[in-house]
């Protein structure tokens, strides 16, 4: 400090430079230089201690409202380092303390946090360790150890000298426990794989029964084949619908050629529920052409009343008896529909020529179809609008696939209204 031509308690002016004294063993350090005068630059470096004291006021302020307190050690590691290298005048140390006092608060939280999250983390290791041998439900240990991994994840570090260990022994089992479920569905495939070959040889040696002469050898074979495919073991559903349904045609062909060579008529078995479902479509058809359309409607809903109690086995119904039917009736009820507009807006339609008519009806239901395209478009935007609701999107759905099936029909009873016209 010799030489100097200004002093101040925490630092001088020497040469035209600033100086900070020297503090905790420190030595003095230039921090900035005179522009103007002395006295200024003195004044400015005073105020800029203020800025450092203010970090340190707000650092202590956020810890203070902080949950996560442990999580500002390094930001205060950080502002002490930077503290000892500020620009400025004042007195660090006082500074420098606060943040050695507020280090030992957080070091303590830590410690303390670190306890509660070694605790928390061998009870998962725990938890872990059970559901790895819960047997081979798969899916069901797969969605828990996500459970477990998503919680292990949220919970905070341990203390170093466990951290290696833990960490260790977790990722082990999660290691272990989806090698082994690699390996089973690797093997759970050889097996299908297996047993779909296993299951297309019997379909080749059903097929290769057909050719034989002999048809009561043919039939007892194909006793035995039926009895190998029972054993065979399950594979996946669709596969075997589609292998199923090729063996029972294959066997159907040996039958049929057996019942042929004996002169033996099958009586074809069919459900009564199925019959009268048949009955049912070829009325609802029918009531379709009626003259009164408005009186065939009534019918119709009879009707469907009568189909929705039917209650038949699964597989035993025919879909195309059944979409026969449906589309009867829409057809019933939109001409119907129709028949109720023309009424309404053409008093004298009775009386007007059979192509007036046509012409009405095919106007009509131009109109019609264009109405309804605008209210499902107005119902998909509705839909895309809402909250996410299973329910309420399931119901919605329902709603614009019903107003997609009228406007199905609607335009296919148009095109029926204009091959007339030609």
């Amino acid at each position: 400090m010799e030489n100097a031509t200004l002093m101040d308690e925490y630092g001088y002016v020497k040469d035209g430079k600033v100086f900070l004294k020297g503090y905790l063993g420190n030595p003095d350090r230039q921090i900035g230089e005179v522009k103007r005068t002395e006295q200024e630059a003195i004044d400015y470096f005073k105020n800029r201690f203020n800025i450092a004291s203010g970090k340190v006021e707000q650092l202590e302020h956020d810890v203070e409202e902080a949950q996560n307190k442990g999580s500002y050690l390094t930001k205060l590691v950080q502002l002490r380092k930077k503290l000892l290298s500020f620009d400025g005048l004042g007195d660090f140390i006082p500074l420098l303390e606060r943040l050695d006092k507020l280090e030992t608060v957080l070091e303590d939280l830590i410690k303390i946090n670190q306890e509660k999250n070694l605790e928390i983390k061998r009870a998962l290791l725990d938890e872990t360790r059970a559901v790895t041998v819960i047997g081979d439900d798969w899916q069901g240990a797969t969605d828990l150890l996500q459970e477990i991994k998503s919680k292990w994840i949220r919970t905070g570090p341990v203390d170093k000298e466990y951290q290696e260990e833990i960490e260790g022994a977790f990722q082990t089992l999660l290691d272990t426990f989806f090698q082994q479920r690699r390996d089973f569905f690797s093997e759970q495939n050889r097996t299908i794989a297996d047993r779909i070959e296993r299951y297309t040889e019997l379909i080749a040696k059903s097929d290769m029964l057909v050719r034989m002469y002999d048809v009561e050898e043919a039939s007892r074979q194909l006793r035995q084949i039926r009895a190998e495919w029972k054993e065979v073991g399950d594979i996946p559903v669709k596969r075997s619908a589609k292998l199923y349904k090729q063996f029972k045609r294959s066997n159907q062909r040996i039958v049929d050629k057996y019942n042929r060579v004996k002169g033996i008529v099958v009586q074809t078995y069919e459900n009564p529920l199925v019959t009268k479902q048949r009955e049912m479509c070829r009325e609802a058809e029918q009531l379709a052409r009626s003259s009164d359309i408005i009186q065939a409607s009534e019918r119709a809903k009879v009707l469907l009343n009568q189909w929705k109690e039917i209650r038949l086995p699964p597989r035993v119904g025919d879909k195309m008896v059944a979409e026969r039917f449906r589309s009867a009736c829409d057809k019933i009820f939109e001409l119907s529909y129709l028949a109720r507009v023309i009424t309404r807006k053409y008093p004298a339609f009775e009386i007007r020529s059979p192509e007036d008519q046509l012409n009405i009806k095919t106007r009509e239901m131009e109109w019609l179809i264009k109405r309804e395209k605008a209210d499902l478009e107005v119902t998909i935007a509705s839909a895309q609008n809402m909250p996410p609701d299973p329910e309420a999107e399931r119901q919605m759905m329902g709603k614009i696939n019903i107003q997609r099936r009228k406007i199905t029909m609607k335009e296919k009873i148009l095109e029926e209204f204009k091959a007339q016209m030609k």
